[in-house]
């Protein structure tokens, strides 16, 4: 009997010796690690190849069940298992947005949090004769939304009184701006900028195109929602009211939520990128409708699948391809869908630029972007900000603005 036992256990640790050289020649040492343009994400550092070979033993667990044909294709391969394995996939993938980057922001959670002495020492702040304005950003910047969201709400409990109102009463200019754009929810502030780009004389389409264009289904729904309880009034109603031609086909589009975060399919994505290139560059003229529907309604993996398959069909990446074919706010709008499929960090990073290039500041635009990416990836947009224009993001925040406005966003993006 012990010798059998003895025979077994080596049996296992030679089976267990094979499925880890077929992990290895899998690719799967580092994360799921496949081959170039398949939608797979390539995790970095310790801790992320250790999250990833979990996932992969996952995967190779379902293969075992679904049968794995290496002669297939990596994502062709996962294709039997799709539905049943999604949510590990999803993790894999980094669906959220295109470049399977990872996102580092400058805000994080603190830890121990305690939100009733936070909105104690804020009262303290605004209370009485002068407002310390140094506690209040060094408080307000440094937590998350969901923990000013807990701060406001114990405010209220314990003073009976709107912090929102109060800072409203104690600060000025851009200042107030930052703080107030911190204190609400941001599916909130973000429809109070659509709102803003599309009432009075005039559309900024640039805000429209840079907030909607940029974003997943799941943020696209909250805004839906919260525009309708802020301003009783459909989103998709008043900006088809404020907007024409195939630019409003396509915000629709987006705003109707018909993108599907979920789809990658190496095959469809060379069919689509077929019929880009027949209703593009093959035309006599452009039949936007057919940008319009895949830019709108494929995943942003599926979109770089797309946008690859794109490139070796027509020698031509789809930026030149779309510089060619499409003009004006449609242009703008499918590029920015593009660069955010590509690599977000990039265009955050150039919208930054333009808002602080030539005369004058587009404090809004400076505002929204630092605001908004401070718990997504504003570490990472310092980064190619710097790699971009050879200079850092916080040196020109400091040379764009002052006072407790320039703190404020200091805090934020972590400069000095």
């Amino acid at each position: 009997m012990p010798a059998r036992r003895g025979a077994a256990r080596r049996g296992a640790a030679r089976r267990g010796a094979a499925r880890r050289g077929a992990a290895r020649r899998g690719g799967f040492t580092r994360g799921l690690e496949i081959e170039p343009g398949n939608a797979c994400a390539r995790a970095k550092g310790a801790t992320q190849r250790s999250q990833c070979w979990v996932r992969a033993r996952r995967i190779r667990s379902a293969a075992a069940v679904g049968g794995w044909d290496r002669k297939r294709s990596p994502v062709e391969r996962l294709e039997p298992f799709w539905s049943s394995r999604r949510a590990i996939l999803v993790l894999s993938l980094s669906l959220n947005m295109g470049d399977y980057y990872t996102p580092v922001p400058t805000v994080r959670p603190v830890s121990p949090f305690n939100p009733s002495e936070d909105a104690a020492t804020l009262r303290s702040a605004m209370k009485g004769l002068g407002t310390d304005e140094q506690t209040i950003i060094d408080i307000i910047t440094q937590r998350t939304n969901s923990q000013r969201q807990e701060i406001a709400k114990h405010f209220t409990q314990e003073y009976e009184r709107d912090i929102i109102e109060d800072l409203k009463s104690e600060l000025g200019g851009h200042f107030e701006d930052v703080i107030l754009a911190l204190m609400v929810p941001k599916a909130d502030y973000l429809c109070k900028e659509l709102n803003k780009a599309m009432v009075g004389a005039g559309t900024d389409e640039n805000t429209l195109i840079e907030i909607l264009c940029s974003k997943t289904n799941k943020e696209i729904k909250d805004m839906v929602e919260a525009y309708e309880r802020l301003f009783d009034r459909p989103l998709a109603e008043h900006m088809c009211s404020e907007t024409s031609g195939d630019l409003r086909r396509l915000l629709t589009l987006i705003v109707t939520g018909v993108r599907n975060d979920y789809s990658v399919d190496a095959g469809r994505a060379k069919e689509a990128a077929e019929e880009l290139h027949a209703a593009g560059e093959l035309k006599i003229g452009t039949d936007e409708e057919v940008f319009n529907r895949i830019l709108a309604h494929e995943s942003f993996p599926q979109l770089k699948l797309i946008f690859e398959a794109y490139k070796e069909i027509s020698g031509r990446t789809i930026e030149q391809a779309l510089q060619d074919e499409i003009s004006g706010d449609l242009l703008e709008a499918m590029l920015t869908i593009v660069e955010n499929v590509q690599h977000p960090p990039t265009f955050f990073a150039k919208r930054l630029h333009d808002a602080v290039a030539g005369a004058g500041t587009e404090d809004k635009t400076l505002i929204r972007i630092i605001v908004c990416r401070s718990e997504v990836d504003l570490e990472s947009i310092k980064r190619e900000y710097e790699k971009l224009y050879d200079k850092t993001l916080e040196s020109v925040v400091t040379n764009e603005t002052s006072g407790d406005y320039k703190r404020a966003l200091l805090a934020l993006i972590g400069g000095p």
